[in-house]
């Protein structure tokens, strides 16, 4: 299967009068890492299962390339479900090898395969034993290796960062990128904010089954607008009152830290905090993507819609 880019067209799912998924639209390029996040429940698992074919939409369609996701597409997918999906009494080394063959490879290939993950994400030593035997963390390793062993065209995956040590992370993100550089459109998702916005090209925000907000870090933060840091040790409380387009967000001693409205000049900002004595920090300080989800979250307007 060639390099091509997972399209989520228009996908809806309702179970009776209940709405789970409202007409959810992204694309994941080819060679790019997607951070799909959004609150529990907000409809990410479902999403994924739809891609995969576990579960049907109501309306919309999933395509590859640009053709609509078969049976033969989904061989070449790599998966990983947030819950374990693994076989608990077969041994890791038997357990992917059967994977790998599930997915076409022949019994030479599934097994060097197999061994190279096993080696790349640190389990040699526990590949031959049960995967109930093993900590949550290593089981979350096999998952990753499951998801692998088959060289995928597309990885999707459901919370690939959940239960991991900080060195799992560093390991399972240094494979997410090398995957990535290979051409594979890889979308996962996560609650852990500051790993999205540290290893991803963009990023989808999803609440309530509708996205909300789809673009880069970067220019989803900058269209959210700025903060502004002001430390006036001699300032009184209260001195941004009356200035146009001013909220006062935070107060540390005698840092200030405001939220400016579209239109609204800092400069005005700096001349007000300099009529009260001197000025040690006058700052702009980007929007975190953990901001601008908490907003998502809340309802507030974010930034809908960014393609870049």
């Amino acid at each position: 299967m060639t390099e091509g880019t997972l399209q989520i067209d228009h996908i809806s799912k309702r179970y009776g009068t209940r709405t789970v998924l409202d007409e959810v639209t992204f694309d994941v390029r080819a060679g790019e890492l997607f951070g799909f996040v959004g609150s529990n429940g907000a409809g990410k698992t479902t999403t994924m299962r739809i891609a995969l074919g576990v579960l049907r939409a109501d309306s919309g369609e999933v395509r590859f390339d640009g053709r609509p996701i078969t049976h033969e597409t989904r061989t070449h997918i790599g998966y990983m479900p947030e819950e374990r999906g693994l076989y608990p009494k077969m041994k890791v080394l038997e357990q992917l090898v059967y994977l790998a063959e599930l997915h076409g490879l022949s019994a030479n290939d599934a097994h060097r395969s197999a061994e190279n993950w096993i080696a790349r994400l640190g389990l040699a030593q526990r590949r031959d034993d049960e995967v109930q035997k093993l900590s949550l963390g290593n089981q979350q390793r096999v998952q990753l290796a499951a998801a692998l062993v088959h060289d995928p065209s597309v990885l999707v995956l459901d919370e690939p960062f959940s239960g991991l040590d900080p060195l799992a992370v560093d390991v399972m993100s240094e494979v997410l990128r090398e995957k990535a550089s290979t051409g594979v459109p890889v979308v996962f998702s996560s609650h852990q904010l500051d790993l999205v916005e540290r290893l991803c090209d963009r990023v989808g925000i999803i609440r309530s089954g509708q996205m909300v907000a789809t673009g880069s870090v970067g220019d989803l933060t900058a269209r959210a607008g700025s903060k502004l840091v002001v430390t006036a040790p001699a300032a009184p409380p209260g001195w941004t009152a009356g200035l146009p387009g001013v909220q006062v967000l935070e107060t540390h001693g005698a840092t200030t830290v405001l939220g400016l409205t579209s239109g609204s000049d800092d400069q005005t900002v700096l001349a007000a905090a300099l009529a009260t004595g001197p000025v040690t920090e006058f700052s702009r300080r980007r929007r975190s993507l953990t901001e601008l989800f908490r907003d998502a979250v809340a309802e507030k307007p974010v930034g809908q819609g960014a393609t870049t």
